[in-house]
């Protein structure tokens, strides 16, 4: 779901910078450095995660794991999000540089709303634990498949094709992510649970 340099007017660009500098300073001010082991651990998942990727259009199709991120580390999926993409973009070409910003921002804002918005079922554990974890899942990458849609709509109109071809493209995703985080969540509650007790990542 990378969105390619040169792709995107300079007003979205710069916006994408903006959030997602708010949004790192944010997780970097909120980061438990107790759990800095599982960041960076959940982080380099992402970053093997979105490896294999399926062109569609200017942007392409792949697994993106934000939802997992997301249940797991709260604000801090922005920097852990930040670093693997940057990574991505200097060694893969992946998106790109000037895109950075607003590819970490499609990807790290999902992550943190479903953080919040299905905390109450993850925290509960059992089976409540792995149904929050297929909502992070599904709802991380249709709120992310959304945001890089809008990207793509708000810099020209020709892109509102693409756009559409994103959403649809990532249904599969969107599906597959959930089943995957909510058996990697189901397993962490049975037995880390401790990585499911919320803190400042929060």
């Amino acid at each position: 779901m990378h969105i390619s340099e040169g792709v995107l007017s300079a007003p979205v660009l710069a916006g994408g910078v903006l959030l997602a500098a708010a949004g790192t300073a944010v997780g970097l001010r909120r980061l438990d450095y107790d759990r800095l082991m599982t960041v960076a651990v959940l982080a380099a998942a992402f970053f093997v995660g979105s490896l294999i990727h399926v062109p569609i259009g200017p942007v392409s199709a792949h697994l993106v794991l934000n939802g997992l991120l997301g249940a797991i580390l709260g604000w801090a999926a922005f920097p852990a999000i930040l670093v693997a993409l940057a990574l991505q973009a200097v060694l893969f070409q992946y998106g790109g540089l000037t895109a950075l910003g607003v590819n970490t921002f499609n990807m790290a804002f999902p992550a943190v709303l479903c953080h919040f918005l299905f905390r109450p079922l993850l925290a509960r554990g059992g089976r409540s634990a792995g149904v929050g974890g297929f909502c992070c899942g599904f709802c991380g990458v249709l709120l992310a498949a959304v945001l890089t849609a809008a990207s793509l709509a708000a810099t020209d109109e020709g892109f509102l094709t693409a756009a559409k071809v994103l959403l649809a493209g990532h249904i599969p995703v969107m599906a597959a992510e959930g089943v995957v985080t909510a058996l990697t969540v189901g397993f962490l509650s049975r037995t880390r649970p401790e990585m499911l007790r919320f803190g400042r990542t929060g």
